[in-house]
């Protein structure tokens, strides 16, 4: 084995391990350094659940795919998700799924598991964070983590 995949293997694992404590229905959760690791490095994919809204007017991250979980102005479910990511991710590849928090991506990591993805994860914290206690995002995630991303 190779010390690439060996290292891919490692964060996998303990993806695995936080997964497994936690009883989720997908394969784990990775933090954001190890899912750009993942994704950098290891070919993994990120697919981006949040809103084309919030993809163009926050940030995104260069190279990711993008599938709504929601559509808006709605708030219903985007009936197409499971196909589209079909189109992007072949259900044996290392799926890694993000939104602004952690929440909808859980949630399409989920749905992704159920429908075959046997290598589904989350990316916890999202891509700004949680709300910290003066309401407002951005002490955790992606963009603070200091990972690449880029905005319109």
């Amino acid at each position: 084995m190779t010390t690439a995949s060996t290292a891919a293997t490692e964060i996998l694992d303990a993806a695995g391990a936080r997964g497994k404590q936690k009883n989720l229905p997908y394969a784990g959760e990775v933090t954001p350094k190890e899912a750009h690791r993942l994704f950098s490095e290891f070919g993994a994919r990120i697919v981006d659940v949040r809103s084309s809204i919030e993809h163009e007017y926050i940030g995104r991250i260069p190279g990711a795919a993008l599938i709504s979980w929601k559509q808006l102005p709605s708030g219903e479910m985007n009936a197409n998700f499971l196909p589209q990511l079909r189109e992007h991710v072949a259900p044996g590849d290392v799926v890694l799924f993000l939104c602004r928090s952690g929440v909808r991506s859980h949630s399409a990591a989920a749905a992704a598991a159920k429908a075959g993805y046997s290598r589904a994860f989350n990316i916890l914290e999202g891509f700004e964070g949680d709300l910290n206690s003066r309401q407002q995002r951005g002490d955790t995630g992606w963009r603070k983590a200091g990972l690449p991303w880029i905005q319109s």
